[in-house]
């Protein structure tokens, strides 16, 4: 029934995982345009690769953009403005002041000193107004627009005066400061004095009196970009465009741009966005399949945990589909994504190949959703590169952030040489790019928060987290110094061997060390049938084989529910787990034969449950421990004791399968050896023995 379960959680897991790729494919699959893609690469600069490419039918040489905005720009200048001339704005104005003038009361004395009359001296202050204001107002007194401010007195404006239109320059009219300045000199040289308050209805009377007609601009402003030529010549059908070998000039750049342009619009309509939809499909189920066909090959332990597949394929999708939203919005590129986040996140959980892997499989698939072509690939893969290899700890923030710098020094360095090649000139390089490069690498320094938080959420275990569970003062294992201060004696013996061994192979030795560390927690419930923790007296005296193997045994089970109860990292659980593998307890399985000749025996009653270690990391804590016991039971051990020990205990669990489905190396357990040797020589005080 046992076996029957496990084909059963076996084939569901492996279906979860098969559903998650296929919607992983089909997801990226919809990202990608129903259109034809055009057959031929190419960068300025460059040479043309392919043969002789000749034109299938006529089409336009497009401007390039900073053409078209030249031109516009030029357009743009060249428009004549169109401003209304309200010549009734003066006789209204002139009212106005005549009839504040009556208000005012004002007194005018003739030559002889004597008073005129109110009528008389009205008269002749609005004979001034009409000198002054009035011919001002008759000659134009202009309010220029916003845009028009920095105009010169030779920029040209339509004027509107009544049904006639005609053209004037600005030097033709007056700005409002200008109607002032000749006013208040006119009121300054004036024969007669003009009280303040009637300046100030002087003043009041200088109004523009020709205005800008924004309305009218602006539909003149939309025909004439209207009539914007965005081309400047024609291909001919069977014009030869560009031959094989050739440097692919700016010219030619033209052309071969205008050429992809109109066969985007014309051959791609032709076909069937079905079938396009097809060969993206097939694309995208090709570079899955090389994915799980690496993990399948190097990291087998992945398909163990569905949440972990569905990390690496959430990234993945996470990046494809920003790269699609950033290329629909046509503002910014691709170069503002910060890819290499993928790789620096992965390698904190699984290995360099691993990031790097990933991280090729988000760049070629967001390379079918850009239009950077060749340059965008070639520095996602660089600066992939430089990710997986100068990726420092978590743990170390300073590193980290020069990591992020080598980082953006790889993007920078790439793209200033790729737009040399293609421009040829320092003038011509988009120095643009650069401040979208820079801000990538702002935002590569999120993979720091990012870490904790996939290991919170995936299950995951970090350097950070391991650092912390090491830390003496933590509750088990205080716990542990307190109820089995021999068995905290023996894990910390056991993690110094684990950490060197692991150390010599470039395993996990932080991982290892902390393993090493709670492996025997489980010991914390019955510490006295453990021979470090026992005194004088041995409890194993008063029970059978079978109930002392029982309890052997069971500090594994108690220490995989104390491991849980304690929410311990999955990973540091399988050390509890697997440090005895399916081995036997000799010892009691040997007394029981002894003293029950001839009566059937149960071998699982004398079984550690396992499993078997799979990790190089478990296959060391297993061989690590083993080892740190045995050589307690040594009394004076010399070299040779110690060496015949090792290769005694090692070959044992070789031969008992116990490392068949670990990942250790012949190779590696022999490096393993040695370590093992040299360390326990130097625990146990080994005399070198020198020759006679």
């Amino acid at each position: 029934m046992d076996f029957l379960q496990k084909i059963k959680n076996r084939d569901f897991d492996r279906g979860i995982q098969l559903f998650m790729v296929a919607a992983s494919v089909i997801l990226v699959s919809l990202l990608y345009p129903s259109s034809v893609k055009f057959k031929y690469e190419f960068q300025k600069g460059q040479e043309w690769r392919y043969e002789d490419l000749y034109a299938p039918f006529d089409f336009p040489i497009q401007k390039s953009e900073e053409e078209i905005i030249k031109d516009r720009q030029e357009l743009e200048f060249s428009i004549t403005p169109y401003y209304r001339f309200n010549k009734d704005l003066r006789a209204a104005k002139l009212k106005d002041c005549e009839a504040s003038i009556a208000g005012l009361g004002l007194i005018l004395l003739n030559e002889r000193g004597d008073t005129l009359e109110p009528s008389t001296a009205n008269a002749v202050y609005m004979g001034f107004i009409a000198r002054t204001v009035g011919s001002l107002l008759d000659k134009g007194i202009i309010a220029l627009a916003n845009e028009h401010q920095e105009a010169t007195e030779n920029f040209v404006i339509n004027i509107i005066d009544g049904e006639s239109t005609y053209k004037r320059t600005l030097s033709s009219y007056l700005p409002i400061a200008q109607a002032r300045s000749l006013v208040l000199d006119s009121i300054k040289n004036a024969s007669l004095t003009i009280p303040a308050t009637l300046q100030q209805v002087i003043l009041n009377a200088l109004v523009p009196n020709i205005t800008y007609e924004k309305e009218k601009t602006a539909q003149l402003r939309e025909v004439m970009l209207a009539g914007l030529v965005t081309t400047k010549g024609l291909v001919k059908q069977n014009d030869l465009i560009v031959q094989r070998g050739n440097l692919i000039t700016n010219e030619v750049y033209e052309k071969l741009i205008s050429f992809r342009s109109k066969y985007a619009s014309d051959i791609s309509s032709l076909r069937s966005s079905g079938v396009v939809f097809l060969g993206y499909l097939l694309i995208t189920l090709l570079i899955f399949v090389a994915l799980m066909m690496y993990i399948n090959a190097y990291i087998k332990e992945l398909f163990l945990n569905w949440k972990h597949l569905g990390f690496i394929l959430l990234w993945i999708l996470l990046f494809s589909y920003l790269t699609f939203i950033l290329e629909q919005g046509n503002v910014l590129n691709a170069y503002l994504i910060p890819f290499c986040i993928v790789p620096v996140v992965i390698r904190h959980f699984f290995n360099f190949r691993l990031a790097f892997f990933t991280h090729v499989i988000v760049v070629l698939i967001a390379s079918f959703l850009t239009t950077l072509g060749f340059t965008f690939i070639f520095m996602q893969i660089v600066a992939g590169v430089v990710a997986v290899l100068a990726v420092a700890d978590a743990r170390d923030w300073s590193r980290f952030f020069k990591s992020v710098l080598a980082i953006v020094f790889a993007y920078l360095l790439a793209y200033l040489g790729v737009s040399l090649i293609e421009e040829g000139s320092f003038m011509e390089i988009e120095w643009d790019v650069y401040g979208l490069l820079i801000f990538n690498g702002l935002l590569t320094l999120l993979a720091f928060p990012l870490i904790p938080l996939a290991e919170k959420l995936f299950g995951f275990t970090t350097s950070i987290s391991l650092v912390e569970l090491s830390d003496m003062n933590r509750l088990l294992l205080r716990e542990l110094a307190i109820k089995a201060p021999g068995t905290l004696q023996h894990s910390l013996q056991v993690g110094n061997l684990c950490e060197a061994a692991a150390r010599e192979i470039r395993a996990d030795e932080l991982l290892v060390r902390v393993g090493a560390l709670y492996h025997d927690i489980g010991k914390m419930a019955q510490p006295d049938y453990f021979i470090e923790n026992q005194g004088n007296s041995n409890p194993h005296d008063e029970k059978t084989a079978i109930e002392s193997a029982k309890i052997i045994i069971n500090h594994v089970t108690k220490g995989i529910e104390l491991a849980k109860k304690n929410k311990l990292p999955k990973s540091i659980v399988r050390f509890i787990q697997t440090h005895h593998g399916t081995t036997r307890v000799d010892y009691f399985y040997k007394t029981y034969l002894q003293n029950n000749p001839g009566v059937a025996i149960d071998e699982k009653d004398f079984t550690y449950p396992g499993p078997k270690p799979v990790t190089k990391e478990e296959g060391i804590m297993m061989l690590a421990d083993t080892l740190e016991a045995a050589s307690r039971s040594l009394k004076d051990p010399n070299e040779t004791d110690i060496d015949e020990l090792v290769e005694k205990l090692v070959s044992a669990k070789i031969r008992s399968g116990q490392l068949d489905k670990c990942q250790l190396t012949y190779g590696e357990v022999a490096k393993c050896k040695a370590v093992f040797k040299k360390r326990l020589k130097s625990v146990l005080h080994v005399r070198i023995e020198y020759p006679e």
